[in-house]
């Protein structure tokens, strides 16, 4: 992975919402637009760069986010990196006493997410090479998507037409209810047929009790993993707990940070590793972590769930990081 020194000059981001004619509901709310907000740098030679940082909540996330792209990224115009790597990692420990004084943990890692995508769009169009190239030398012909942002009400319809389309993975939104779930993904698995690969993400919405008896209730389903069934904080010994009593693999990375994917990488609980490349970490902590999932026998599939730009950087780290994973799709 070589790379050429980067000097920036400008950097600015820009808000954009787009009303969404069905809201999407999940666990802990309705979205009513689909807000994102991308991120544009230009160095020294007039190379330019496009990245994306997570905004998706609270409702003002997105102008609040953009302002704090500007804002710290300010600090590092006129200077020198030899790579991107070495700005995140230097622009990550410079910011940690801010960090702690403005308790902005999410907030500040996706305004660096997103100057850190850009950053590598930039060195990648510089090279004349795709990212998953710069990040390993060999050629991959096409990547594994799966259809997301299913809503509860009849979503087998909504899945039947995205299988008419060519998509023959999906995932389901789940906390919605016991009975509800359990019917949308018996109503998923009959409409869909025994070859469709099925997911479902509960959004942290379960106890570790309800967790166990959903798991207990889901298992004739064969789905391929089940997603955030409880709070991401909850103690490490419910989430063994439920690994345990559970036959369909457990998933999450999506609201990870830092040295919590070190301690999940470790550990046997999650088997589906879900970081997202707007929320922490942007291409360089993405790509460690990916490294790290396939290393470890993990599946790494980048959680997605905002602009074109994101999607396509989680694309290309997929694809450079092989093993079973899938992409995100909606």
């Amino acid at each position: 992975m070589n790379t050429q020194p980067i000097t920036l000059a400008f950097i600015e981001a820009f808000c954009f919402r787009v009303p969404v004619q069905t809201p999407i509901k999940v666990a802990f709310g309705t979205f009513r637009d689909r807000p994102f907000v991308l991120v544009h740098v230009v160095d020294t030679e007039g190379a330019e760069g496009w990245g994306e940082a997570w905004c998706n909540w609270p409702a003002v996330g997105a102008e609040h986010r953009a302002r704090l792209v500007v804002d710290l990224g300010e600090r590092l115009i006129g200077r020198r990196f030899e790579s991107p790597a070495e700005l995140f990692h230097a622009f990550s420990k410079e910011l940690e006493v801010l960090v702690l004084q403005t308790l902005d943990v999410g907030p500040i890692a996706q305004a660096v997410a997103g100057i850190d995508i850009a950053v590598w769009d930039l060195v990648s169009r510089k090279a004349g090479q795709p990212l998953y190239r710069l990040l390993r030398d060999q050629p991959v012909q096409s990547v594994p998507v799966y259809a997301t942002g299913i809503n509860p009400d009849e979503p087998e319809h909504f899945a039947l037409a995205r299988q008419a389309e060519g998509h023959r993975a999906f995932k389901l939104k789940t906390g919605f209810g016991h009975d509800l779930d359990v019917r949308n993904l018996r109503a998923m698995r009959q409409a869909l047929g025994p070859e469709a690969v099925i997911t479902c993400d509960a959004n942290q919405s379960h106890t570790l009790a309800s967790a166990r008896a959903f798991c207990d209730a889901i298992e004739d389903f064969k789905l391929s993993w089940f997603e955030e069934p409880i709070r991401v904080d909850a103690p490490e010994a419910d989430w063994r707990a439920l690994a345990a009593a559970s036959k369909t693999p457990l998933a999450g990375g999506e609201n990870f940070h830092g040295e919590q994917f070190t301690r999940a990488l470790a550990s046997p609980v999650l088997q589906v590793i879900q970081p997202d490349i707007t929320k922490w970490g942007g291409v360089t902590g993405n790509w460690a972590v990916a490294q790290g999932a396939v290393a470890a026998g993990k599946r790494y599939c980048p959680h997605y769930f905002g602009g074109g730009v994101s999607l396509l950087a989680s694309l290309h780290v997929l694809a450079a990081a092989g093993g079973e994973g899938l992409l995100e799709f909606d």
